[in-house]
């Protein structure tokens, strides 16, 4: 069994998880659990993990390796690494001003940060604070056009050039987790009451002098009595179109004339019909095993979609990353890049901004020391060749 380091100290992990055994002991059982329970039985949160466990590496030897390549062409744009932050809602349960924190820390790389339509800060306040910030934006499908229409129109302002629709959440996944620390929405049940009292250090940094803030994109929709956390939340709620389809995204991307990319497929279908109504590329995502339990990895589905996508679309991967070498096979099977959820929401609930910063560098570094070691110090220069099925797998890149 391995040990990891689980003092207070975030510079000392050595890795994504060690990071992670920080945060557990940092935040109460319920921001805990919001931050890494999936749906039900947690098949797919598990699966997420195993299927990158399941590629081994075959390398080649004897080719020199001083210097690696790890840049990618993103959207018009050169990255010094594969990866974007992904959008998670709500992170200031996690760390106070933990949206702004991420966007800094992206932001120092080069990377872009992807703003959640249910984040704490507004688009309009990342942006202040990080004026430079390669800034996405995530959009639910929302039932009211007004409102829709008006966060295109935000984003836009603020200079968002790339919008991420996820399509895969119009229904919360059965989260049980969530209903054992509620005992109403948004209202602690009182045995994690008690354990909340038992983290005066997270309350300190977290809840004081203010409390939890609101919803920050989702304020101004809202009545003035309902101007809350509760508030919001059941606005979200109510708002999630569960008809929106195929045609609705037609729509949608007529009235977005920036980068529009679907976040949320598994099956190579979808992106076939992605091409055919103009999108510009696609996340690979089952939302971190949070919702349709039951699926596989969205490592397992990426050949298919990479083979039915025949280079038209920019190929996005998230769910389960936490190595540089889960990167490695990721664009090896035909992704642009990664979206990080989890992994620097770890690094962000130790350690705000350097936290999330550690967390990108100990990424970075895995990924360099692995391209050395397989022997295609390029990045670009990767294909499938190195990558084969583990002992008693199934795995299959075809």
């Amino acid at each position: 069994m391995r040990r990891y380091y689980s003092g207070p100290d975030y510079r000392r992990a050595r890795s994504i998880a060690e990071l992670a055994v920080m945060a557990r002991r940092r935040l109460p059982h319920f921001a805990w659990e919001y931050l890494e329970g999936g749906a039900e039985d947690e098949l797919t949160l598990g699966r997420n993990r195993q299927g990158f466990a399941d590629i081994a590496l075959l390398p080649r030897t004897l080719v020199p390796c001083s210097v690696t390549h790890t840049q990618r062409s993103l959207f018009g744009r050169t990255l010094p690494l594969p990866i974007a932050i992904g959008p998670t809602g709500y992170n200031a349960m996690l760390y106070r001003d933990a949206d702004i924190h991420l966007a800094r820390a992206a932001t120092e790389l080069g990377l872009p940060f992807t703003l959640s339509t249910v984040s704490t800060h507004s688009m309009e306040q990342i942006v202040e604070a990080v004026p430079e910030v390669n800034l996405w934006f995530q959009l639910y499908c929302l039932r009211a056009p007004k409102v829709r229409q008006d966060l295109l129109q935000r984003a836009s302002a603020v200079g968002c050039t790339t919008l991420l629709l996820t399509c895969d959440a119009v229904l919360l996944g059965n989260r049980e987790w969530d209903k054992r620390n509620f005992v109403r929405p948004r209202q602690l049940s009182l045995r994690n009451k008690f354990d909340v009292l038992a983290h005066p250090r997270w309350m300190a940094q977290t809840l004081w002098p203010q409390g939890l803030p609101n919803l920050g994109n989702l304020e101004r929709y809202l009545p003035r009595e309902q101007r809350n956390l509760e508030g919001a939340a059941h606005f979200i709620g109510s708002q999630m179109d569960t008809g929106f389809d195929w045609d609705a995204l037609a729509r949608l991307r007529d009235r977005w004339p920036q980068r529009l990319v679907l976040k949320g497929v598994l099956h190579p279908a979808d992106a076939e019909t992605a091409i055919a109504l103009g999108l510009d590329g696609l996340v690979v995502s089952n939302h971190g095993g949070r919702q349709l339990d039951g699926v596989p990895a969205s490592i397992d589905c990426l050949p298919a979609i990479a083979a039915a996508a025949k280079g038209k679309l920019t190929l996005l991967l998230d769910s389960g990353v936490r190595r540089g070498t889960d990167i490695l096979k990721a664009c090896a099977l035909g992704a642009d890049a990664v979206l990080l959820g989890r992994a620097t929401l770890y690094g962000v609930a130790v350690g705000g901004k350097a936290g999330a910063r550690h967390a990108l560098d100990l990424l970075a570094q895995e990924l360099r020391l692995a391209l050395s070691l397989l022997g295609t110090p390029d990045l670009n220069q990767l294909d499938r060749s190195p990558l084969c099925a583990s002992p008693s797998t199934s795995f299959t890149v075809s």
